[in-house]
């Protein structure tokens, strides 16, 4: 049932819960990327507002571990999450070694 024009306004606004905080966004992310790979991830690098709603996560996630640690191989997946946190898409974006400088930086 869709909420008529001539109901009040607030009880419009109940009708449909809050969208969730970047936060708990960027939480979601990080254990929708665990739970795909399967891999250790170390976190999120970036939360940005999607174009048409929602949300574009930066996960970073251990793709190799090697010896010494500092030579590690990590991926950046990005996530795209709907308002209420529902998976939309997931990709693997790049490779890098932990601790490399991002070409992108000025």
């Amino acid at each position: 049932m869709t909420p008529s024009s001539t109901e009040p306004r607030e009880r419009r606004a109940k009708a449909r819960p809050d969208p969730l905080p970047a936060g708990a966004i960027a939480r979601l992310a990080v254990d929708e990327v665990g739970q795909l790979t399967g891999k250790e991830t170390l976190g999120v690098v970036s939360v940005e507002p999607a174009d048409d709603g929602g949300w574009v996560v930066g996960v970073e996630v251990v793709e190799e571990r090697r010896i010494p640690s500092s030579a590690d191989m990590l991926g950046l997946y990005l996530v795209e999450l709907d308002d209420d946190g529902e998976l939309l898409a997931c990709h693997r974006d790049r490779r890098y070694l932990r601790g490399s400088t991002d070409a992108k930086v000025s």
